[in-house]
């Protein structure tokens, strides 16, 4: 499985979520978002939502009693009600329980770095797994070290 390690520096989350959720759905990937914080689950739905004036990424939260037919899920639990193959980790906390998905987004922000430093040695040793690094240079995402 894949885990695409995203370092956020310039921007928040708030903006990179609706990108990767689009790119997940253009692909046919259902998609599970997690953040352990009420009000910041709250805050990526409202980005969902307002991203594009032109479109909307469609989604509810995990405990709504609609949780399968949504492509997006939003939720504090690794616990994919809508069938999720895609997870991300926006919140900069790793659960174990995204590599029971096909694909896993981790985001973290500057705090986080020896957080997210301790991870990657830990999947990095894993066969199954191959981690991915991703930084921003001038406005847009580059693979690197």
């Amino acid at each position: 499985m894949q885990v695409d390690f995203y370092h956020l520096t310039r921007d928040p989350a708030d903006k990179l979520v609706p990108m990767l959720a689009s790119k997940s759905l253009d692909v046919g990937k259902r998609l599970l978002l997690l953040a352990q914080d009420e009000s910041r689950r709250s805050a990526l739905s409202d980005a969902l939502w307002s991203t594009d004036p032109a479109s909307f990424l469609a989604h509810d939260f995990a405990g709504s009693g609609r949780e399968a037919e949504q492509p997006i899920l939003i939720s504090d639990q690794c616990a994919a009600a809508n069938g999720a193959s895609y997870i991300i980790l926006s919140d900069g906390l790793w659960r174990d329980g995204a590599l029971d998905f096909e694909r896993a987004f981790f985001l973290f922000v500057p705090d986080q770095i020896d957080h997210a430093r301790t991870v990657w040695r830990e999947l990095k040793a894993r066969e199954e797994v191959t981690p991915r690094y991703w930084k921003q240079y001038g406005g847009r995402w580059v693979e690197g070290p």
